[in-house]
């Protein structure tokens, strides 16, 4: 497995403004549990009106049913608890990874001048260097791989658009050229209608809290 791949991969996080907190367990340091939800299920308790009456209700997560999967052997089950294993290890990454560039972009439009804002990600970019570089660096090839796509999926945007939203084409580029010596892409699609069926399958159910 490369660093200098994995280093790249730490470029998939470089919108945030502060270091992580030490009292917060990240994402990749902690145990994966097969046998417990990654995400704790919702359940919401409220009151609606209808006419006179105020009627209390329970809102919870959405339940997904799926045809049951046929393995044709073993290697392809062992496969898929694998995929499985990946998804809760990498998604928590990109559902923070999220939150972050909501956060970094609406504090981006509180700076008056493009010089401050490109003075502020040049020390926000050294920052992640120093932050991220050790937490993607535990990540396997495949999770970083993986990563890359779910954050697409949660961000609606590639790593690449993201590098270069924030960071312009220039840098964009270099870490591009980058990732794809490596055999990996910042401009990889998530795609849940095609090639990433299955994963959007085990996607949906984890955040449902059914695996």
């Amino acid at each position: 497995m490369s660093k200098r791949l994995l280093f790249t991969l730490g470029t998939l996080l470089l919108l945030s403004t502060a270091a992580t907190a030490q009292d917060h367990i990240n994402p990749e340091d902690r145990m994966v549990d097969m046998d417990s939800p990654t995400f704790v299920p919702m359940v919401h308790i409220g009151k609606a009106k209808v006419g006179a009456d105020s009627i209390q209700y329970v809102k919870t997560n959405k339940i997904y049913v799926f045809p049951p999967l046929e393995f044709k052997n073993k290697a392809q089950e062992t496969a898929y608890y694998r995929l499985v294993y990946n998804i809760k290890k990498v998604l928590p990454i990109a559902k923070e990874c999220n939150q972050i560039i909501l956060e970094t972009g609406a504090y981006l439009e509180t700076i008056p001048t493009k010089k401050e804002r490109d003075e502020h990600m040049k020390k926000v970019e050294k920052e992640i260097w120093n932050t991220y570089k050790p937490r993607m660096k535990k990540l396997t090839f495949t999770q970083g791989k993986l990563l890359i796509k779910l954050i697409d999926r949660e961000c609606n945007s590639t790593s690449y658009e993201l590098v270069q939203a924030f960071l312009g084409p220039v840098r964009a580029g270099f870490y591009q050229a980058f990732a794809w010596a490596f055999g990996s892409s910042l401009k990889k699609r998530y795609e849940p209608n095609g090639a990433d069926r299955l994963v959007e399958r085990i996607v949906l159910q984890v955040e449902a809290g059914q695996l």
